[in-house]
């Protein structure tokens, strides 16, 4: 029987020490729970903090679990409870609204369209799970930069392409529309990706209250807009159906 690889076992056994509590570790704690040699401890620690596995508090240097351990989690959630649990929900949004609706999940500097419900009505369409989304245009991808701090660093990095006269791309101009996301709680995008098409979006919440992923309905600006804005309820049809499945994850009330 081949041997487990024992740099990698280390490191293992210090992820799952760094879960088990609610407190930082430093360096000597770390070390002595794990029976290695400081200098052993620390080049692991630092490999892991490289990757985004592991977060230094600047002030104390004490270690946590980093962000894309976390994101990393929330992948598998995604993928399966996440649209496990939408599934009916969408399925109503998409009646009622008379439009298609999509569910998103953040991964690759996008978003992932991991379903998709058809406008019901007889006409030709194309399904998108599967397809991936920019984050600083969509509304999806917005309500996820919104309240997702993976996604916001990673929208701050990723290349901001202009898709249509609409679209934002000065990193000043999205931070202020991203405060207004979080403040309204819902995203929108109005011919800022697609010309003649609209959207708008709500975050979707676990049981720890971390953002998992986001629904939006989608459709022709003439229908999904009135008079210039977004009709009023269509954005409180999708902030319901984001509430009712954060629900069913644990989330309790938003």
């Amino acid at each position: 029987m081949p041997k487990n690889i024992q740099s990698l076992e280390r490191a293992a056994a210090m992820l799952r020490l760094l879960a088990g509590g609610e407190r930082r570790l430093g360096l000597s704690d770390i070390a002595s729970s794990l029976e290695l040699a400081k200098g052993t401890a620390h080049g692991i620690l630092r490999t892991l903090q490289a990757e985004g596995f592991v977060e230094q508090d600047p002030a104390s240097g004490r270690y946590q679990l980093g962000a894309e351990l976390l994101r990393l989690g929330n992948s598998y959630l995604d993928v399966h409870e996440l649209r496990a649990r939408a599934l009916v929900w969408t399925d109503d949004l998409a009646r009622s609204s008379g439009e298609s609706v999509h569910l998103g999940v953040l991964h690759q500097q996008g978003v992932l369209v991991v379903h998709h419900v058809f406008r019901p009505d007889d006409s030709r369409q194309v399904l998108e799970v599967g397809a991936m989304q920019p984050l600083h245009s969509t509304a999806l991808g917005k309500v996820l930069s919104a309240y997702d701090p993976v996604a916001h660093s990673e929208v701050v990095e990723v290349e901001r392409e202009a898709f249509t006269p609409r679209t934002v791309t000065a990193l000043a101009d999205l931070e202020q529309l991203l405060d207004l996301i979080r403040a309204r709680g819902w995203a929108a995008d109005v011919e800022e990706t697609w010309d003649g098409v609209a959207s708008v979006a709500a975050p979707i919440h676990d049981r720890r209250r971390m953002p998992v992923g986001a629904v939006a309905i989608t459709g022709a600006v003439e229908r999904v807009c009135e008079g210039g804005e977004l009709r009023s309820g269509l954005v409180a049809a999708v902030r319901d159906c984001a509430r009712a499945v954060s629900r069913d994850l644990g989330a309790g009330r938003f």
